[in-house]
């Protein structure tokens, strides 16, 4: 075997690892990644497997950066090019509730769900989960702070209350949607964010491309 070949193929099944834990950590929380598990889940030896990130924190700061770059993707490409200020932040909120409505994570909000196991922790795995949902709540707050200098939003609105309850209503649609299995969570959400951000502008559609309310089963 070349060289090259193994190391697309070392490639591929870092990425099929990171694609299952990303799955398991959503629906059972990152403390539920095990490398027997995966390994198990994967076909995999537990020396092979381990081989791949050397340690449990290292494979779960890397399923938290995969999971960035799922959000990441997933919520971009319905803001991209959409104009700073109020329009982008009602893209960004129409977004972050559509990822949530796609089950783009089959356990709800990733990183509600990481926040809530490792708020009270010390450590990389937390560090990383609070920079990572900083990074986004300091994007929504830049948006905000336009929005006001343009107009769109009155003068003397906080920008960190706003993200504050944005941020709050997100974390009411995932307990709405994963723990009382109510799809009303969803027009709700969308109503609140347009009752915070002064109702300006068309109201972003909702996305049609959604999965049916699966059966009751684990929530996450």
């Amino acid at each position: 075997m070349s060289p090259r070949r193994s190391s697309a193929e070392a490639g591929q099944t870092r990425a099929a690892i990171l694609a299952r834990g990303v799955e398991v950590a959503s629906v059972e929380g990152l403390e539920g990644l095990t490398i027997g598990r995966l390994a198990t889940d994967l076909g995999l030896s537990k020396s092979g497997l381990l081989g791949h990130f050397g340690s449990k924190e290292a494979l779960q700061l890397a399923v938290v950066d995969t999971a960035a770059e799922i959000f990441f993707r997933e919520t971009s490409g319905d803001t991209e090019g959409v104009t700073p200020g109020l329009p982008r932040l009602r893209a960004m909120c129409a977004a972050w509730v559509s990822h949530v409505e796609r089950e783009v994570f089959p356990g709800g909000c990733f990183f509600t769900a990481a926040a809530s196991e490792f708020d009270d922790r010390d450590g990389p795995v937390r560090d990383a989960v609070a920079g990572l949902v900083g990074l986004w709540e300091r994007d929504l707050r830049l948006h905000v702070r336009l929005a006001v200098a343009d107009g769109d939003l009155p003068a003397g609105t906080d920008p960190d209350q706003v993200v504050f309850e944005l941020v709050g209503q997100m974390l009411a649609l995932n307990h709405g949607l994963r723990l009382h299995r109510d799809r009303e969570a969803l027009a709700r959400t969308r109503r609140a964010m347009e009752r915070l951000l002064g109702g300006y502008g068309p109201a972003p559609a909702p996305r049609t491309d959604v999965p049916q309310p699966r059966p009751a089963g684990i929530a996450g």
